[in-house]
């Protein structure tokens, strides 16, 4: 039986050791992983070594597929290959070969043999598809890859890091996490739960796992209830802010107790810390503004003072509206989009300042490498949007209308006070201390961005 090829070969500006090294550390199959697939990994053995095995939950439209792939052959700095066992195709085998260029450029190659089920009818009818699959699955990959050692680059001669992290398991943790092992840094989950691997620790009971972080370079504070699942009722308030105040006042008073503390904290915070700034561009610079959101990011930063106290760099994160398909707000605005009922929110003219979850990460990796920067730091696009030029952007990428509107007096209903805060209320934040410091941003434009994130 014939099976069809496909490839993809780029050429990669780093020493071929230092791309193989990438691909065989914990994190890597994450990274790769675009986040426009639901893939959910249920087992991963970790490295290449042959008999090595990993086990993908996927879909293909609403049918459930197990994808169980076997490592073969491994020849450090120059192959490794994988094959499906049982999965959604009749054969698959990948082979990644490496081959080096010159003292600092190498290659690789992507070489699948593959062929889909159902012989020659399946291939008359999904032949294409699966190409066409490849293709934008691939160009993702390799793009991921050469992009994440670019951010590295920079740092390779310094000490890898020790780096601790409260909830490594949310959207930005998993990412944060696979991202840094990948570029050789060491990372500690901090967790809730003491049956899992890691530091435990448990702000409400007072407790935490203090020895483990003894030796710890940083650590970065993800871990915090979220703010749009749920109605703000008092008590979900509450939780709101418990959860940041009391999480961030533990933590850094923990940390200034260890005999040996961290040289970097660095915990998130929001743009929600500037309110309903109108038209007005904001940055660092600016005072914070009034309401629930702008009191719960100022006390959520003032937390972290037993930190700076101690001599430790303290770097407040000021997150975006954080773009994922795999959660957050653009994953909740995708079915309705898909389904042609997406629609400008209130006036459409508030600004949403958003940012795509890889440079949320490249934002805290900047923040962790650069010891000049301190304080509040906005972790946002460069070019903040209106809702009226995201929903038309957003339409535009996935070919749909967006001609049903969403009136302010309807998302107040559906929502509650959190609609003002965060649908209707317009923060044009601008990151000019990343800039400053020479951040290269991934994705400043939002077309490219989405397009990047959903594969279109």
């Amino acid at each position: 039986m014939s099976h069809q090829v496909f490839q993809e070969r780029s050429e990669i500006p780093t020493p071929v050791e230092v791309a193989f090294a990438w691909h065989c550390r914990e994190g890597a199959l994450t990274r790769l992983t675009p986040p426009w697939e639901a893939v959910t990994v249920e087992k991963y053995e970790s490295g290449l070594a042959p008999g090595s095995q990993a086990v993908l939950k996927t879909k293909l439209g609403p049918i459930p597929l197990t994808w169980l792939a076997e490592h073969r052959e491994f020849v450090e700095n120059e192959l490794f290959s994988d094959v499906q066992l049982s999965g959604p195709f009749a054969h698959w085998e990948h082979e990644h070969r490496f081959g080096q260029i010159d003292a600092d450029h190498c290659y690789l190659e992507d070489h699948v043999e593959y062929s889909v089920p159902g012989g020659a009818i399946g291939k008359m009818l999904g032949g294409s598809f699966v190409a066409e699959k490849l293709e934008r699955m691939f160009r993702y990959r390799h793009a991921t890859l050469l992009a994440d050692l670019a951010a590295h680059q920079p740092y390779l001669q310094q000490d890898a890091m020790k780096i601790a992290i409260t909830g490594a398991s949310g959207m930005v943790g998993k990412q944060l996490s696979a991202f840094l092992s990948t570029g050789g840094h060491e990372v500690i989950p901090v967790t809730r739960s003491p049956n899992k691997e890691g530091v435990y620790w448990n702000y409400k009971q007072g407790e935490i796992d203090a020895a483990s972080l003894t030796g710890v370079d940083a650590v970065v504070h993800l871990a915090g209830e979220s703010i749009a699942d749920g109605r703000w009722t008092e008590e979900k308030k509450a939780q709101i802010r418990d959860s940041r105040v009391d999480g961030a006042t533990f933590l850094a008073s923990e940390l200034a107790k260890l005999p040996t503390p961290p040289q970097t904290f660095v915990c998130a915070s929001a743009i929600g810390y500037y309110g309903d700034s109108g038209d007005e561009i904001v940055d660092e610079q600016s005072i914070a503004g009034e309401g629930f959101l702008p009191d719960v990011c100022r006390a959520w930063e003032l937390a972290c003072e037993p930190a700076a106290l101690a001599g430790i760099r303290v770097v407040n994160t000021r997150l975006g509206l954080v773009l994922s398909p795999q959660g957050g707000a653009l994953a909740k605005m995708l079915t309705p989009f898909k389904l042609g009922v997406g629609g400008v929110i209130g006036s459409g003219k508030q600004y949403w300042s958003w940012i795509t979850i890889d440079d949320v990460i490249g934002g805290i990796h900047h923040c962790l490498m650069n010891e000049s920067l301190s304080g509040p730091v906005n972790l946002t696009a460069p070019d903040p949007a209106t809702n009226r030029e995201f929903t038309k952007t957003l339409g535009r990428v996935l070919h749909r209308p967006t001609v049903l509107p969403v009136p302010e007096f309807a998302a107040k209903m559906a929502m509650g006070e959190m609609a003002n805060d965060l649908l209707l209320a317009s923060s044009r934040v601008m990151p000019t201390r990343l800039r400053e410091t020479g951040y290269q941003f991934r994705d400043p434009e939002l077309e490219p961005a989405l397009r990047r994130l959903l594969g279109m």
